[in-house]
């Protein structure tokens, strides 16, 4: 059993900063000259662009198109239409540009793409910017041949492999508007995302692979075209495939039939600023998903600002990030082809064949930039795995982590046991944005269990259940001004009442992210979760990241889930764990969890109950689904079982007795 807590370093302590040479060759070093040479000679650091880029926003998101090299026309003015208007303001109003013009605008020899699956993890797919450029011309011209025009989706229900970054390229190049899940997504999960919006064309693959096994899901998507007769084509990818027996599967094209030999030169649709480019998904545990339309413009601009300024990536880079076609970050992902460095793709399980395999790769392919998930970073963790031993990392500069909160264990673990000189930016936003709101910064220390800073342009504020601003103590995450990534809308919301009622209906004027935050003196974040599903014991709120942040250093837990259970007027806090093999939750090791919890938190944190079960439900984007658990344990339907990996672990919660 595990011994006694040890005592924590000090969250806030500095752990990394960037010697002089770096920060004097970042680009956001270059971005502040500009804004001084522009707009003032007191914007000199970081908190002074900050508050400028909120104070003058119109004037900051235009200096940065300028300064990122943004393809297009930004029209004469103004550059924020209605701007007290939340939701309503508009950007660039008579801007015209293209999506996939900006992503593609080298034609040159340098590498735009390097992707390796885990079945053949010796070779790899590279494609130049020169040769991507042509794979894009092909397929534009196919999906144009096929009658896709402006405004017609076109879908992806793919791994993550270069195809699926040329089909959405090609989409965009045309003005339609793209979507995609991944392989893992169930007949029911992608009916519930693509049935609403009723795509032309489909790009499907062979086959996929995860941790050692090769999956075929054309019969999924022979079912898929029964229910969604929309669905004209489908292009089949032979990934995987020995060979694609399509005589019987009506609308399919192989991807080599559909793409002409010799196509037309590659143009691009120049449309309005907001021109629909992306239909993104809600997880939708609480109902059926909600499909998220977002613009072009809005989309580069945030892509660019936190890519350019605060990620510091630059054409030598190597960026990285381990997602999949169903995640938001893919999407990021690829809008690293608008600073002309090379994306590197990974389709597979990153713990196949051995849990050190994304170093490997690392080290093999010259990661920079290398983009994980916090559950991984706690994976590596608990299996043991010091790449600051095994491994060189020398190029690796900076690790970004999202998709659940970073805890502070886990920042020491990155620098005690992977690499010292490295920024470790622990970023955070949402599908909602497409984007960020607080991220990290190469002129800023990085510190212990926080997020470096807010976003460029985003005025991220804290409030308490009153709706008052405050900083040092947990709210409400907010937004108290229009920024370009606010979704054009969503699909099938003709009056917008959806949309408002998502993101305006607790604070009118406001965007209410639902993530329980808090403001640090140093001016960094902390997220403690969602705030749907905080925990309310006798009153008190309490986010579930501070219970799991002292679980989850525990060796004997594998994973856990947290949740309030409403009884007697009062909520408790249930605590479900789940252990090593062949290790069983006994008087002691609960006791080890409660002094944890108590000596780090307060009482109010201490759960009633400390349950074992044998998994934890996840979303098909990785994340736990504490409120799944919470409605199975009060008896209630869970409204959208198909957003769900692994639906089966929640009979794992139903009618247990120690919850009567």
């Amino acid at each position: 059993m595990s011994g006694p807590p040890q005592q924590p370093a000090d969250n806030g302590a500095i752990l990394w900063e960037a010697g002089a040479d770096r920060r004097a060759a970042a680009n956001l070093t270059r971005f502040i000259a500009e804004a001084q040479r522009r707009h003032g000679p007191g914007i000199d650091d970081y908190p002074a662009l900050y508050d400028w880029s909120i104070r003058e926003p119109a004037a900051f998101w235009r200096l940065l198109w300028d300064f990122c090299g943004v393809i297009g026309e930004p029209g004469d003015g103004p550059w924020l239409a209605d701007p007290t208007a939340m939701p309503g303001a508009r950007w660039f109003p008579r801007a015209r540009l293209n999506f996939a013009e900006n992503l593609l605008h080298y034609d040159d020899d340098q590498l735009a793409i390097i992707a390796r699956c885990e079945r053949d993890q010796d070779s790899e797919t590279r494609y130049t910017y020169r040769e991507l450029r042509r794979a894009v011309a092909q397929t534009a011209a196919a999906l144009s041949a096929a009658g896709v025009t402006a405004g017609d989706r076109v879908a992806g229900y793919l791994p993550n492999i270069p195809e699926a970054l040329i089909a959405m390229l090609a989409t965009a190049s045309l003005g339609a508007i793209w979507s995609s899940c991944s392989p893992d997504f169930g007949t029911d999960g992608v009916c519930d995302r693509f049935g609403q919006i009723e795509p032309k064309v489909l790009f499907i693959a062979g086959a996929y692979c995860y941790a050692g096994k090769r999956y075929s899901y054309l019969n999924r998507v022979r079912e898929v075209l029964q229910r969604i007769p929309a669905i004209e084509k489908v292009v089949v990818i032979p990934y995987l495939a020995d060979e694609l027996a399509l005589d019987d599967f009506g609308k399919a094209v192989a991807w080599n039939d559909f793409l002409p030999a010799d196509p037309p030169p590659l143009t691009f649709a120049r449309l309005p600023f907001d021109h629909p480019l992306y239909i993104l998904y809600s997880s939708g545990t609480t109902g059926a998903p909600k499909c998220i339309v977002h613009g072009a413009g809005g989309t580069l601009l945030q892509h660019l600002k936190e890519l350019i300024l605060h990620t510091d990536i630059k054409r030598r880079d190597r960026l990285f990030y381990f997602t999949t076609c169903g995640w938001m970050m893919w999407n990021w992902l690829a809008s690293g082809l608008a600073t002309g460095a090379t994306v590197v793709l990974y389709d597979g399980s990153p713990f196949f064949p051995r849990a050190r395999r994304l170093f490997d790769f690392a080290d093999e392919v010259g990661i920079t930039v290398f983009g994980t998930s916090a559950k991984s970073i706690a994976a590596w963790q608990k299996a043991g795995v010091e790449p600051k031993v095994t491994h060189r990392l020398d190029k690796l500069h900076t690790i970004l982590s999202t998709g659940s909160p970073l805890l502070p264990e886990q920042f020491d673990y990155v620098y005690g046991k992977i690499k010292q000189d490295v920024c470790l930016s622990s970023i955070s936003g949402g599908t909602d944005i497409v984007s960020c709101f607080a991220l990290g910064n190469p002129l800023l220390p990085v510190r212990r269990g926080e997020l470096q800073c807010r976003g460029l342009g985003m005025k991220v504020e804290i409030r308490d259940d009153q709706g008052r601003v405050v900083s040092g103590q947990c709210g409400e995450l907010t937004c108290a001004l229009p920024f370009p990534s606010m979704p054009v809308g969503f699909w099938n919301d003709p009056g917008g009442a959806k949309y408002r009622a998502a993101y305006f209906e607790r604070y009118p004027g406001i965007w209410s992210q639902g993530d329980f935050a808090e403001l640090t003196p140093a001016g960094g974040v902390i997220i403690y979760g969602r705030s749907d599903a905080t925990l309310n014991p006798g009153g008190i709120r309490i986010g579930t990241a501070e219970i799991y942040r002292q679980v989850e250093d525990i060796e004997e837990v594998i994973d856990s889930v947290c949740v309030g259970q409403d009884i007697g007027g009062d909520q408790r806090v249930i605590l479900f764990v789940r252990l090593r093999d062949g290790l069983t939750l006994d008087d002691s090791l609960i006791d080890t969890l409660r002094r944890r919890i108590r000596t780090n938190t307060t009482p109010r944190h201490v759960p009633a109950l400390i349950l074992q079960v044998a998994d934890i439900p996840r979303t098909l984007s990785g994340k736990v689904s504490e409120l799944a658990v919470r409605d199975v344990i009060h008896g209630r339907t869970v409204r959208n079982i198909h957003s769900l990996a692994n639906p089966e672990a929640l009979d794992l919660f139903r009618e247990r007795s120690e919850l009567q």
